[in-house]
This record gives structure tokens, C-alpha cells and sequence, in this order.
């Protein structure tokens, strides 16, 4: 969801709406995500969005980071693990509670 911003004509009366939640997933906020608690929100999203969103917050973290993935697709169950197979992450643990899944993913060296 792009955020909205409405500007006026004139300069000294330009206004910006900000949305009350801003993802913290895009790149623009990237430096913000690193120096925090490392856990993706992907409850309520379906399969791919949960590994994707994983994916692309992996991507600048350094090896040996570990970051959780919360869902609730089921097709997560088999998604994560085969995921972090084929990129070359660890599977640290996965968990269920009250439907939904807890997942704790090293980072590792490589990546495809």
C-alpha cells in the first residue's frame, strides 16, 4: 500500500498525511529495522508473502543474525523450512500457539 501524501500548489503550505502504521519492511526504513528487535508480523498474509517478506528482509542482515517469522498460512509449515534449504539458512526452531506459527531463522553465509 503506497503511503499518501497530498501536497498543496503553493511550497510554504505543502502538508504530507502520514498512515498510522508504516511497514517497516521497505527500503526506506531498512537502517530503522536493523538496529531493532528482528521480527517479521506476517499473520494474515498468505503463501508466498510470508517467505518473501523473510527473504527481503534477510537480504542486508550479516550472517549469523537471526530473525523470527510470525504466520498463519498454513502452507508456511513447509514454506520456511524449504526456503531456508534453498538459500542456505537455519531452521532454529519453529513453533505453534494458538494457530500460529513461530519461526527463528539463522542467517548463514551463503545465499542464492
Amino acid at each position: 500500500m503506497p503511503i499518501p501524501y497530498r501536497i498543496a500548489t503553493a511550497p510554504s503550505r505543502a502538508t504530507a498525511v502520514t498512515p498510522k502504521h508504516i511497514p517497516v519492511d521497505r527500503p526506506f526504513f531498512q537502517d530503522y529495522v536493523i538496529d531493532m528487535d528482528h521480527e517479521i508480523d506476517a499473520i494474515g498474509l498468505l503463501c508466498p508473502l510470508p517467505v518473501l517478506r523473510l527473504r527481503k528482509r534477510m537480504m542486508p542482515l550479516s550472517a549469523g543474525t537471526r530473525i523470527r517469522l510470525l504466520a498463519d498460512d498454513p502452507a508456511a509449515v513447509v514454506d520456511v523450512p524449504h526456503f531456508c534449504n534453498e538459500a542456505g539458512h537455519k531452521l532454529i526452531e519453529m513453533t505453534q500457539t494458538d494457530g500460529h506459527l513461530s519461526f527463528l531463522v539463522e542467517k548463514q553465509g551463503r545465499q542464492k
